[in-house]
């Protein structure tokens, strides 16, 4: 009986040292960038990696915080189908409170794409395109990520996909409450936009 405990618990696990890893505090740090949690907004994500000026390093921040996402699944999935889930479960989790920084990581946006498109490309594609449109059109990074993250279990009650709906929903959640000192600045209008000096 314990026995059939043991490859969810090592899934999640896994996806939460992998989803874990720091890839914009690594990235900065070895492109002499300095500490990214003493730069800008102090978060390891790639939109404060882009404060440092180097574009490049947030390009491959974004991309590793994606892939992390995706990887976890793939890799957990190998075993079983129902494994990469929780896989996926631990990799947000792990981005979001790695044990490496005192559990004070990212914001989930990006891993949380990486996540969504390897359970299914259409919750990706439509992550990902009104992640897009809403930085295009409002500028703010915060509330684009928000809105993708909320896009998410909606598509999913639209497409069918039920069963995982309460774990998006858990997420959305989880990036908004992240989110939530740009919310404030949202309200008393002190939100720097993209691009902006």
């Amino acid at each position: 009986m314990q026995s059939m405990w043991v490859e969810p618990i090592l899934a999640v696990l896994s996806g939460y040292l992998l989803g874990s890893i720091p890839f914009g505090l690594l990235l900065t740090r070895l492109s002499g960038g300095g500490d990214l949690r003493k730069i800008g907004s102090g978060n390891i994500g790639a939109t404060n990696v882009l404060r440092t000026g180097n574009k490049a390093i947030a390009a491959l921040t974004l991309l590793l915080d994606v892939g992390k996402g995706a990887l976890a699944i793939f890799l957990a999935s190998t075993f079983s189908d129902g494994l990469g889930v929780l896989a996926g479960l631990g990799a947000f989790l792990g981005h979001l409170y790695p044990i490496w920084l005192k559990f004070a990581g990212g914001k989930g946006v990006a891993t949380l794409l990486g996540i969504v498109t390897a359970l299914d490309p259409v919750l990706g594609m439509v992550f990902a395109v009104t992640w897009l449109a809403a930085l295009a059109i409002l500028r703010y990074s915060s509330v684009s990520g928000m809105l993708a993250a909320i896009s998410v279990p909606i598509t999913a009650v639209i497409i069918g996909q039920y069963s995982w709906t309460p774990m998006f929903i858990g997420f959305a959640l989880l990036v908004i409450w992240k989110h939530r000192a740009n919310i404030e600045r949202l309200m008393a209008g002190e939100e720097p936009k993209v691009g902006a000096s």
